[in-house]
């Protein structure tokens, strides 16, 4: 698949003007969104909760999460989304859950984000009353 970037603003939830903006590599294979820590606590995020991942070399480790409020800058959309706290000095990734919120899928030889229709339920959810 081929690689490409977007902006995304990552803010605070509880104080929208505590924030950051950069360009995220979209990574539809990586589950979450991955930020340096170090980033996240210049705007004032602490870890709430920890999840055991699979890194893309295969090593597993357990890492920090918590979440944060996310503009993809060419949507226009402002959503709430779990972020990692990577190590410093790693990739900015936009991963497959903060797409999902988004309703996007990666277009990778326009090099966007495409919008998706969300699927709801199965046949218990498309019946009527």
């Amino acid at each position: 698949m081929g690689m490409f970037q977007v902006k995304v603003k990552v803010a605070n939830p509880a104080d929208a003007a505590r924030c950051f903006e950069e360009a995220f590599w979209v990574d539809t294979g990586a589950i979450y969104t991955f930020v340096p820590e170090d980033r996240l606590r210049q705007i004032g995020l602490e870890p709430l909760h920890s999840r055991e991942i699979i890194l893309a070399d295969g090593r597993r480790d357990t890492r920090l999460l918590r979440e944060a409020k996310l503009t993809i800058g060419e949507l226009g959309e402002t959503m709430t989304c779990p972020v990692v706290f990577a190590p410093a000095g790693s990739l900015l990734l936009l991963g497959a859950t903060a797409l999902e919120n988004f309703g996007v899928q990666a277009d990778p030889m326009r090099k966007r984000l495409k919008p998706v229709l969300g699927v709801i339920g199965g046949y218990l959810a498309s019946r009527g009353s």
